[in-house]
């Protein structure tokens, strides 16, 4: 397990007889719990799998169910984990065209200029923090806190493949069309889920990714 530290798992629920449901503070933190959880390897675990605030962990068997919640109620997390590395470089970077159609109201919503907006949503690392809504669609997390907008009042019913938006703490590139009330502020060519390559998704939890304007 990871050396003790100040972090531990606090809350611990049963999820049915086969599986643990872990409850954190923010996405920074789940990423960290999952860390551990998959460097620990602890007997029993089928899976780990983030979502915003909660880490799910699968187990094989309901007589894991116990001992499991017994090591995790000792698992220590690593502070330095939830904090992003000031000279971590990305693990992909994704060209991103900044022309989309809720870019202004993004820059008046924040009271920054357009070119500030893009200026943000460049000048950190996100992270992944876990998938849904559709295969390959990856919610980023840990970019500049003044991009936090609110999703729109009226969602589209088609958002084009290659969108990249905004909405509440995350931003997400959509990987095919689909509706969708996030905040458009570009689009990028990058394909975020082929069936074709080893790996389908190209963006997964715990990757570090960086936009780039071109």
């Amino acid at each position: 397990m990871s050396v003790a530290t100040d972090l531990m798992v606090s809350t611990i629920r049963d999820y049915g007889d086969q599986a643990l449901l872990l409850e954190c503070a923010s996405t920074a933190e789940v990423l960290a719990v999952s860390d551990a959880l998959r460097e620990a390897r602890l007997p029993g675990v089928l899976d780990v799998v983030p979502a915003a605030r909660t880490v799910l962990c699968t187990l094989a068997d309901p007589r894991y169910q116990a001992p499991t919640r017994q090591r995790l109620s000792r698992l220590r997390i690593d502070p330095a984990m939830v904090d992003t590395p000031a000279d971590r470089p990305a693990d992909v970077v994704i060209e991103v065209i900044y022309d989309g159609a809720d870019l202004a109201d993004v820059a008046r919503h924040t009271g920054m200029a357009v070119s500030d907006v893009v200026d943000a949503h460049t000048g950190t690392l996100w992270r992944v923090g876990f998938g849904g809504f559709a295969p390959g669609f990856a919610y980023l997390v840990g970019g500049d806190p003044r991009l936090a907008v609110p999703r729109r009042s009226d969602p589209r019913t088609a958002v084009p493949a290659g969108a990249v938006g905004l909405a509440g703490e995350f931003s997400g590139i959509y990987p095919r069309q689909s509706p969708g009330g996030w905040q458009l502020i570009g689009r990028t060519e990058a394909v975020l889920w082929d069936i074709d390559r080893p790996r389908p998704a190209l963006l997964v939890p715990g990757m570090w990714v960086r936009f780039r304007a071109v």
